[in-house]
């Protein structure tokens, strides 16, 4: 945990933005893995985990506006929880340790939040994405199970935005443990992409040591030879020569703070011709994109010089053609990315995204577009010091997606098809680095992890 103070200012900024009800944050409870006593690792809610710290099951967090009053709710461990856990502190203390001098029994939540009720005031609660939170606050609230995300308070979706997307120098701190960490796992990766090495030994290999430096991956580990899979979870293919493979992996701090990294390499070590050509348009979108990162740009409009960095470099190699500017304004350029060029990044892989992408990534200026590609980036808005976010600009070469585009006669005038036939067989690559918006700029977070093509060749020989 941080300090006390850290919890009680962060609540006392929320009563700031919201005047009056109650804002109530249930954490979360176990989840039983395959019987109800083998359950998966706890992972706390990470709204509650922001202005309560605490990361306990079955806890509750209030905030009471009008008084000025925040509370925990949870139950004391009993003997059996100490027969198996030992000794256990007090909520009381617990509490303590987050600023809060008000507690009581989980039990007698329903009742205050019932009396609060009559009293009339407003039940502020964020939206849920777990089963059994839907489930507790239609009992705690007597909603239908079917209405409770529709009654989620928009005022608190706002504030805890306009709180959570500026993150503090000790949240930063954070942030850069889990980078370091995924340099740990990353160049462990590229030196095991080896031909006939199976994925699994290496996306094995890279969360143990998520798990060993600091606690589990932030997201499930994406890592192929087909990387033209974007996220491709599976991971039973044996590694062959000529093959790109992507590791997009990161881990999460004992705070819940994330990283979010991808690289991708050449199986053996060495990049051929048509390997290296492809990758270094991806590096220069993704250097170009991160250079233009300051306070007051719009992402989007990041979004868009990456694509056209990348529309540059593929009319280069011959697989693009054309005007770049009317190529990117008519959308040619979504056949290789296919996604947005990066999300906010936090205590969440992609922060906040639980309260709605466009709420986090877009406001009342900047609106998400509706068309293929270009509507998957999920931060569009005007940059503040303090955000963190993910660059991630690829090219992808999508079997399927190259012949529903050429069926169709799209981009005909930008596109040389016959020429991105032959690109069926090459896969994928993705760049991703952490970056933080300064006040005059961007500082790349973390320990440099080898991303030019001679730093990649170096990690993997050995060097």
């Amino acid at each position: 945990m941080f300090n006390s103070e850290e919890y009680t200012n962060r609540r006392n900024l929320l009563k700031k933005e919201i005047n009056s009800g109650i804002a109530l944050f249930l954490g979360n409870v176990e989840a039983a893995f395959n019987y109800p006593a083998n359950t998966y690792h706890f992972r706390q809610d990470s709204h509650f985990l922001y202005f309560f710290g605490l990361n306990n099951p079955g806890f509750a967090g209030v905030i009471d506006f009008d008084n000025d009053k925040d509370y925990i709710f949870g139950n004391d461990f009993n003997i059996e929880d100490v027969i198996w856990m030992g000794e256990q502190p007090k909520v009381v203390d617990l509490a303590a340790k987050a600023g809060v001098e008000h507690t009581a029994p989980y039990t007698d939540l329903a009742a205050y939040l019932n009396q609060a009720i009559a009293d009339g005031k407003h039940i502020h609660f964020l939206p849920p994405y777990r089963g059994e939170t839907i489930i507790e606050l239609s009992a705690l609230l007597d909603l239908p199970n079917a209405k409770v995300k529709g009654n989620a308070s928009e005022a608190l979706i706002k504030g805890v935005v306009k709180l959570k997307e500026i993150k503090s120098e000790e949240e930063i701190k954070e942030i850069e443990k889990a980078v370091d960490i995924a340099y740990e796992m990353h160049t462990t990766s590229m030196k095991m992409a080896m031909p006939g090495t199976v994925e699994q030994e290496i996306a094995g290999t890279i969360e143990g040591i998520s798990l060993a430096l600091g606690g589990p991956v932030s997201f499930p580990i994406i890592l192929s030879q087909d990387g033209q899979t974007l996220h491709n979870h599976y991971h039973g293919n044996t590694l062959e020569v000529g093959r790109m493979m992507v590791t997009d992996g990161g881990a999460e701090t004992q705070e819940g703070y994330c990283s979010d990294i991808t690289r991708t390499v050449p199986v053996g070590g060495k990049f051929n011709d048509r390997q290296a050509a492809i990758y270094q348009i991806v590096l220069d979108a993704n250097v170009a994109a991160i250079e233009a990162i300051k306070p007051g740009v719009k992402y989007r409009d990041i979004h868009f010089l990456a694509a056209r960095v990348i529309v540059d470099g593929l009319k280069e190699v011959g697989l693009m053609k054309g005007d770049t500017e009317a190529a990117v304004d008519a959308g040619a350029h979504t056949l290789f990315m296919p996604h947005g060029l990066g999300h906010m990044m936090g205590m969440d892989v992609h922060d906040m995204e639980g309260l709605g992408e466009n709420y986090v990534g877009y406001d009342e200026e900047t609106k998400r577009a509706t068309e293929f590609g270009n509507a998957y980036l999920r931060l569009g808005k005007e940059l503040k010091t303090g955000f963190v976010l993910t660059v991630e600009p690829g090219i992808y070469f999508i079997p399927d997606l190259i012949n529903n585009f050429r069926h169709e006669n799209m981009y005909m005038d930008y596109i040389n098809y016959d020429v991105v036939e032959t690109y069926k067989d090459f896969g994928g690559i993705r760049i991703e680095d952490d970056v933080v918006v300064t006040n005059d700029g961007y500082r790349v977070l973390g320990k440099p992890i080898p991303k030019t093509i001679e730093e990649i060749e170096a990690t993997m020989a050995g060097e």
